[in-house]
């Protein structure tokens, strides 16, 4: 039987798998008529075995775990429909997008050797650490950034149950793909002001020569 973190490893490739064949056209129209039955049958193909593994398996095998973030983002979105739950304010998107791409830009650029110091140690137990993700949770609770707090949350707690195959708490917290996305999004949204921005401003008149 599979242990705890080949569960928490499949669960969230799953997760990828059921997000993309949810999303593809037919089957989109579909979802807003039949939610519950498309998303068991989208889970079901994910984890139903294709030779010696299950197309989870396969995705885990390539991309390796999704951080503990990456599989409540992908969940919140799958049930989203299933149990009309409210979108989640523009503002918590904000929020997370900023805090992945800073993530990602402070961690993997010095694990892979650039810079003196490696941030990516300090999720072995480090208590300064765990202390920053604390009143950073807690922060975030005050302004209402519920998606921050719950996913800081969610990732200590996956972290401290050893739901991980790595004992780093980063490994929970971000991945690359995430942090990605995180980049991804802020440039589209950093240009899509820019072009509204360019789009309010009126051209200037051009002077009529007078008319002797």
């Amino acid at each position: 039987m599979p242990g705890l973190t080949d569960l928490a490893g499949l669960f969230g490739a799953a997760a990828a798998i059921a997000t993309v064949l949810l999303a593809l056209p037919g089957i989109a129209r579909l979802r807003r008529a039949h939610p519950g039955p498309l998303l068991l049958a989208a889970f079901v193909a994910a984890l139903v075995p294709q030779g010696s593994l299950p197309a989870a398996g396969y995705l885990r095998g390539i991309v390796g775990d999704l951080s503990v973030t990456t599989a409540a983002l992908l969940l919140s979105g799958l049930l989203r429909p299933v149990i009309a739950e409210s979108a989640i304010d523009a503002r918590s998107w904000l929020a997370l997008q900023v805090l992945v791409a800073m993530a990602g830009v402070v961690l993997y650029p010095p694990a892979l050797g650039l810079g003196p110091f490696d941030p990516y140690r300090l999720g072995y137990a480090n208590p300064w650490f765990l202390g920053g993700l604390l009143v950073l949770a807690l922060a975030a609770g005050l302004l209402r950034l519920t998606l921050v707090t719950w996913c800081i949350a969610l990732a200590v707690l996956a972290w401290a149950l050893g739901a991980y195959e790595s004992r780093n708490l980063w490994d929970c917290l971000v991945d690359p793909l995430l942090a990605a996305w995180g980049l991804c999004a802020l440039l589209l949204r950093a240009g899509r002001v820019l072009r509204r921005r360019r789009g309010t401003k009126a051209p200037r008149a051009v002077p009529h020569a007078s008319v002797v």
